[in-house]
């Protein structure tokens, strides 16, 4: 049986990725634990007790190979394959999403946009033609899809995501005000901004306290 990975140390990886692409592109070649620890505010000891849960990667008295380690977070986090993205939602924050093109760069691939305003219907974002809800279904069949993006309003989320799970898209990246945990065959994750935003208003109220 594979070890169960704590979210907290998943949350942890992503940045471990960014900071560790930050290095490369300034021509370091070795780090160490303490000094990847002082640039990303986490302990050396916490560094090296997420990596130890997927090998280590590091020698004492080295550090670690910031392009080895580098690409073999990559591996862990999936960066290496392309996952192909739909959106569905195309207001303001689904276009956003769709012209975001770093997203590509890290293997999120746009191949379809989708929303049931019939004005958008034939319009474009970057090249990618909107389509009708409603063709979903055959786009679905046509087109492998491995992650959906909804940013549609809370009450046409769940039903919009019961549907993804019954055509076999495994993955929701949901915008939309609404959890949605308990939708069998579905990996999700939940992004609320406005939670974000209110941790922010917390920090900036106690800032001076």
């Amino acid at each position: 049986m594979e070890k169960e990975i704590s979210q907290a140390v998943i949350r942890r990886m992503p940045r471990y990725y960014r900071y560790l692409g930050e290095l490369l592109d300034a021509g370091v070649e070795r780090i160490s634990s303490n000094e990847l620890s002082s640039k990303m505010h986490v302990t050396a000891s916490q560094i090296r007790q997420d990596l130890n849960n997927f090998g280590g990667f590091g020698q004492q008295g080295y550090g670690y190979n910031v392009q080895y380690l580098y690409d073999e977070i990559g591996k862990i986090l999936g960066l290496n394959e392309t996952h192909n993205v739909i959106v569905i939602g195309i207001g303001n924050l689904g276009q956003a999403i769709a012209n975001y093109v770093k997203f590509e760069k890290l293997g999120f691939r746009i191949v379809g946009l989708f929303d049931v305003n019939p004005a958008l219907k034939g319009k474009t974002v970057r090249g990618i033609p909107i389509c009708m809800l409603d063709e979903l279904p055959e786009f679905v069949k046509n087109t492998k899809v491995d992650i959906a993006a909804l940013t549609l309003p809370k009450q046409n989320a769940e039903s919009t995501a019961q549907q993804l799970a019954s055509l076999g898209v495994h993955a929701i990246w949901n915008f939309a005000h609404v959890d949605l945990d308990d939708i069998d065959g579905l990996v999700v994750e939940n992004v609320h901004l406005s939670d974000s935003l209110m941790q922010l208003s917390y920090n900036i109220a106690n800032h001076n306290k």
